[in-house]
């Protein structure tokens, strides 16, 4: 009689056996690089292999030319694009803020707002002001700032059309009517000093009089001279019309 323990051991005996011959023919059917998981550092390696060689290395194509690494699903050392879609500056429509590029010509029958070139610290058109939420955000001129009490002179020969001793949002104010080369223009100058207006309503004045001085009255964060140009009652930017009718 065969005993139980005698049993178990040829029982496990043979289990062995086949386990032995399962694992062998698994062993010599899988690729030897199903077993292998990559690394970071294995990975560079066999991408600079690539390269250098112009093959393809684990499902991705790797070329000399442009040194580019393409694989399922990721894109690396190369730009991306979203269905067409870019990021840009947004436009703005302003005219120039030039430093003081301008030169005077006080013989001329249109001048600029000052004798002496002077900074422009904001242009004509589209704008956001931080920290400023009585400011408008489509600017009707030119704010230019020479310094607070600086004299300003008119710009051409005209009549006096509205005068405003403070109280709205451009302060100090004096519009004047001109017509030059046959249209009808309007120069406004703004946020004057208070009590330095020097013309009246309705007074015939001349290019280069004083009108008065540069302050800070009105919906305004520091002195300046805003300064309109409208032709036909329509603002203008009043840098390039400056330009040119009393040049640079």
């Amino acid at each position: 009689m065969v005993s139980t323990r005698g049993r178990r051991t040829r029982r496990f005996g043979v289990l062995g056996g086949l386990l032995f011959v399962g694992a062998t023919v698994v062993a010599t059917s899988v690729p030897a690089n199903a077993y292998f998981v990559d690394t970071p550092e294995h990975v560079a390696v066999k991408l600079a292999a690539a390269v250098e060689a112009g093959t393809t290395v684990g499902g991705a194509t790797s070329s000399t030319a442009g040194q580019g690494y393409i694989a399922s699903g990721t894109v690396v050392g190369a730009s991306l694009g979203r269905d067409g879609y870019s990021v840009s500056a947004p436009k703005v429509t302003s005219s120039s803020t030039d430093t003081g590029a301008f030169a005077n010509d006080s013989t001329a029958p249109v001048q600029w707002p000052f004798a002496t070139t002077s900074p422009i610290s904001s242009g004509f058109g589209s704008r956001q002001v931080a920290n400023c939420s009585f400011c408008s955000t489509f600017h009707e001129g030119l704010d230019f700032t020479p310094g607070a009490g600086t004299p300003i002179q008119i710009i051409a020969d005209g009549t006096v059309s509205k005068v405003e001793q403070g109280g709205g949002a451009l302060g100090y104010n004096v519009w004047i009517d001109h017509t030059i080369n046959g249209v009808p223009v309007t120069s406004v100058y703004a946020h004057m000093v208070a009590g330095s207006i020097k013309v009246t309503l309705g007074e015939k004045v001349k290019v280069g009089q004083q009108v008065g001085n540069v302050g800070s009255t009105g919906n305004s964060t520091g002195a300046h001279l805003h300064f309109e140009i409208h032709l036909n009652g329509v603002p203008v930017d009043p840098y390039p019309w400056l330009v040119a009718n009393a040049g640079a």
